[in-house]
């Protein structure tokens, strides 16, 4: 659940955000307000290059494809333990 802070407030405290976001681990974002609505998300970096991450996977048909399959062949128990996978591309 994001902390909702208002943007005057917001402005005064830009710099202290990426420590508050990293010590505060029930938190992974920050809602800036206007008027009580939010307008804007301060989220630490690797939360907004996975979320990007996802959204491009998501937006290509075949990625989604590859993915859906994949979960099907784990939940059939076609999977490989990762220790064995990792040693069969390691070589």
């Amino acid at each position: 659940m994001p902390q909702f802070v208002p943007i005057i407030e917001a402005r005064n405290q830009l710099t202290k955000f990426p420590e508050q976001l990293q010590r505060e681990t029930g938190s992974q974002a920050v809602a800036v307000t206007r008027r009580g609505k939010p307008v804007l998300a301060i989220l630490p970096w690797e939360l907004y290059e996975s979320i990007v991450e996802t959204l491009e996977i998501l937006g290509d048909e075949q990625m989604v494809r590859a993915l859906r399959l994949g979960i099907r062949e784990v939940a059939g128990g076609k999977g490989i333990a990762w220790e064995r996978a990792r040693k069969k591309l390691a070589g």
